[in-house]
């Protein structure tokens, strides 16, 4: 028995191993503008949205062996989640630089990693609401072209722009509004916000926005403050995830002006906090694990030891982007939760 316990473990920890690294990036070979755009998107037809809460999909999915529920039914408010870059391989059909939202291949992994992982931690604050759209492919992020960069990003956060119109003028009817995004996700949400809640009236809707993995200064909106405590609301929250002690290249070194907000405990000081904090993360398979991992800011980014795990000592992951929100699955889910309470209340 402890032969299988130890065998089990070493093939999870192995999992998570891969799981969690950065891909790395297909390099594409032909610019922005050699590539084909694939056609625009109708989101009056049900299949471009990897979520609705009228229809079964994998935001409605629960970790396995999980104590929670799936509570879209009664949710007094929405969450419009948009997901990250799944498109990080060579393409099989002529669409390169944007994906296409006809694409089913694509279509499966997006739904089986990011909604299943990410959509469904919001399930319990309110109705997921979730686009396909022609995400930039990741060599978006690393190519020497900006112009490139730019024009890709471009194209996906018309999709983005264009669902959040057919979801306010068909679905939201007034109803609070939680933004939630990861990565890519994020650089749509964040543009998404500054257009459409910052200083707007839109604004008296937000409960908050999670927007995570990307590093996110204090002042990136005008009328949109950091979240300070765990029941604010009109605010946001943002982390980049590291192993504890490391600090990536790009990071300067000394104090910066980035939010980093602990996920356990929902403030921004450098407190650390421990795994008894945290209710349960998800592992790779979507698999419960209580007490995932702890969490401590510093210097603008999210510091957080190994999952605490059996043979966690085996693990050598620096860079936890890939975990951002399954590292702190139930923590997250809970705070949501709460805000929309509190912002009912008001």
């Amino acid at each position: 028995m402890r032969n299988l316990k130890l065998i089990l473990a070493f093939l999870t920890l192995t999992s998570l191993s891969i799981a969690c690294k950065r891909p790395v990036p297909a390099r594409l070979s032909i610019r922005w503008n050699e590539s084909p755009k694939p056609k625009e998107v109708d989101y009056s037809n049900e299949e471009n949205w990897a979520s609705l809460p009228t229809r079964l999909d994998a935001a409605d999915k629960l970790p396995t062996k999980s104590p929670l529920k799936d509570e879209q039914n009664n949710a007094q408010a929405d969450v419009f989640y948009i997901h990250p870059t799944i498109l990080t391989y060579i393409p099989k059909n002529e669409y390169q630089w944007n994906a296409s939202v006809s694409d089913e291949y694509l279509n499966r992994l997006v739904d089986s990693t990011a909604i299943l992982n990410q959509a469904s931690i919001f399930n319990a604050a309110g109705k997921v609401y979730a686009p396909r759209y022609r995400q930039a492919h990741y060599f978006a992020f690393v190519t020497e072209f900006k112009e490139d960069k730019a024009a890709a990003l471009d194209l996906a956060y018309e999709d983005i722009k264009k669902s959040f119109d057919y979801y306010l003028a068909h679905y939201n009817s007034g109803r609070p509004i939680i933004i939630a995004a990861h990565s890519q996700g994020t650089v749509h949400a964040t543009r998404l916000m500054k257009e459409y809640f910052d200083g707007k009236a839109l604004q008296k809707q937000l409960v908050a926005a999670y927007i995570i993995g990307i590093a996110t200064p204090k002042n990136t909106f005008t009328s949109i403050p950091p979240c300070q405590t765990p029941r604010q609301t009109g605010c946001f929250i943002a982390w980049t995830t590291f192993l504890q002690g490391y600090l990536p290249p790009w990071h300067p070194g000394e104090p910066t002006d980035l939010v980093s907000t602990n996920p356990l405990t929902w403030t921004l000081d450098e407190n650390f906090a421990p795994k008894e904090l945290n209710p349960g993360g998800v592992s790779y398979g979507f698999k419960w694990v209580r007490h995932f991992a702890d969490a401590q800011n510093h210097q603008g980014i999210l510091w957080t030891n190994t999952p605490y795990v059996f043979g966690r000592s085996f693990v050598k992951i620096k860079n936890w982007h890939q975990a951002d929100l399954n590292l702190f699955y139930a923590p997250i889910r809970t705070n949501a939760k709460e805000r929309v309470t509190e912002f009912l209340g008001k």
